[in-house]
């Protein structure tokens, strides 16, 4: 059955993690995300699982990494400044295809930025967090109960393909303080993804002998399967090599094994990418998301009490954008209203998909919540 609890987003992302089998926490403290961690160090050593706290944000993640590589479900937690300090390791993460779940919970930036102040700034970074080419997975929690289920997804999705996953939270919604209704835990055990794993001979184990569009399979380490790990291109046993038409294929693949799945399948899993608030009979779209979008849901029932039928789509899925229904949304609605805490990050990807830049904005990167009755007054100006 259901659970019922009083908690903050930050908090639940911890608690998520360990229901969903994750048994290792690797990080450092950075506001505003450090509850992630300290709930970690509780909750993790009840379960047998071990916790870190390394000197840095680099160690952090490395052994994180470590212990993924070992088999062993991993998390590490920070905000836009440790990720900018994660972003090597985070792309031998993807290069390698070692799973691995960072929570970022965004403040304000550049540099060390507004630490205590709220912002949807890292947008633009979860897509791409490291150089190179490859394809990222960010999910963005709208509520206390989505701290919890995005985290229990990010590891899932994580697992089935093999990739560093980032949740992303924000000062408000990450110590946001309430009451939550969390899924059954059996059910959440139930739903839980573990990695593929070779079960051959060791001799004939080739981890990176992936088809065009599927992950690695990598064994756990210390169980007799020998291979490399490295960061450079590898060929199907991870040693490195500088072969053209094989680099061609390794970057192909781990784009196309996250981004080609998304658009055959309209979204990675069978969990809902987006939420559709009082868009039904809707004149007006409002697009927002994480925890400005509770602003604007209240923001539509005021405009609805004006005689304005108004509505939301909120994304969940980040990246990879849940472009179809983008461009639906683009072709049914004459006005749409796009409002962020940042200058327009994913304002650009609406852009991009709908092809068109015909909106009405409210974008606030002072480190300061958006009000309902600020959307209300910016959408009655577009009627």
């Amino acid at each position: 059955m259901a659970r019922e609890v009083i908690s903050t987003g930050n908090d639940l992302a911890a608690k998520a993690a360990v229901d969903a089998g994750c048994r290792f926490f690797g990080g450092y403290p950075i506001t505003p995300s450090s509850e992630v961690m300290h709930t970690a160090s509780v909750l993790l050593p009840k379960v047998g699982g071990k916790f870190i706290q390394m000197e840095d944000e680099i160690a952090g993640i490395s052994v994180a990494l470590g212990a993924s590589m070992s088999g062993v479900k991993s998390m590490t937690a920070t905000s836009g400044p440790g990720i900018s300090l994660k972003a090597e390791q985070i792309g031998l993460g993807f290069i390698a295809e070692v799973p691995l779940v960072i929570v970022n919970v965004m403040r304000g930036g550049p540099s060390t930025g507004l630490p205590t102040r709220v912002s949807q700034a890292d947008i633009g970074q979860a897509q791409y967090p490291t150089h190179g080419d490859f394809a990222s997975i960010t999910l963005c929690a709208g509520s206390l109960e989505e701290c919890y289920t995005q985290t229990v997804r990010a590891f899932n999705l994580a697992e089935r393909y093999m990739t560093p996953v980032f949740v992303l939270l924000d000062e408000t919604i990450g110590h946001m303080h309430g009451k939550a209704i969390l899924p059954d835990l059996e059910e959440v055990q139930k739903s839980v993804v573990n990695r593929q794993e070779f079960t051959g001979s060791p001799k004939d184990y080739k981890p990176y002998e992936a088809k065009m569009n599927e992950p690695a399979v990598l064994n756990p380490f210390f169980k007799g399967y020998r291979y490399h790990v490295t960061g450079l291109h590898h060929g199907v046993t991870g040693f490195p090599t500088e072969d053209a038409q094989q680099c061609q294929f390794n970057i192909e693949r781990l784009v196309g094994k996250i981004n080609t799945v998304a658009k055959d399948n309209d979204g990675l899993d069978d969990q809902m990418d987006y939420e559709e608030f009082m868009l039904d009979d809707a004149e007006v779209c409002m697009i927002a998301y994480g925890s400005i979008s509770r602003g604007a849901k209240e923001a539509v029932m005021k405009l609805r009490d004006e005689g304005i039928k108004a509505g939301l789509f909120r994304p969940i899925t980040i990246w990879p954008s849940p472009e179809k229904k983008l461009r639906e949304i683009g072709e049914r609605f004459e006005k749409i209203f796009v409002t962020e805490l940042n200058m327009g990050q994913y304002l650009k990807e609406i852009e991009r998909v709908m092809k068109r830049s015909d909106f009405g904005t409210l974008h606030k990167a002072n480190g300061r919540p958006i009000a309902p009755l600020e959307m209300v007054a910016k959408v009655k100006e577009m009627m």
